[in-house]
């Protein structure tokens, strides 16, 4: 098993906006890939971590599982209309994706 972290960095001002419009993508495209919300949590900083960091952690099974997603992802019109009106919220050039392998759960 795997954690798929995604992180940005909010704009200031903009967090709030941000993580609703992460959390109406979840529900209306992540959905479509198989990320429900028992796979899925959304962090922000807080103590020892910038305030304007939000993290998206997926568990997913292995890589292919996250390929595939990946693969979806990129022919859904509902996304890349997200993906454009998100883009004001988010300082350009933030945007990472870290894979992590779980040891314990």
């Amino acid at each position: 098993m795997f954690i798929a972290r995604w992180q940005i960095e909010a704009k200031f001002g903009y967090k709030q906006a941000a993580l609703n419009s992460m959390q109406k993508w979840l529900e209306e495209v992540g959905s479509q890939v198989g990320w429900k919300p028992d796979k899925v949590r959304i962090l922000t900083g807080s103590i020892g971590a910038n305030e304007s960091t939000i993290e998206t952690e997926v568990k997913i099974k292995d890589l292919r599982e996250l390929d595939e997603a990946w693969a979806k992802l990129a022919k859904l019109k509902q996304h890349k209309k997200w993906g454009k009106e998100f883009e004001k919220y988010v300082v350009s050039g933030t945007a990472r994706w870290q894979i992590f392998r779980i040891v314990s759960d």
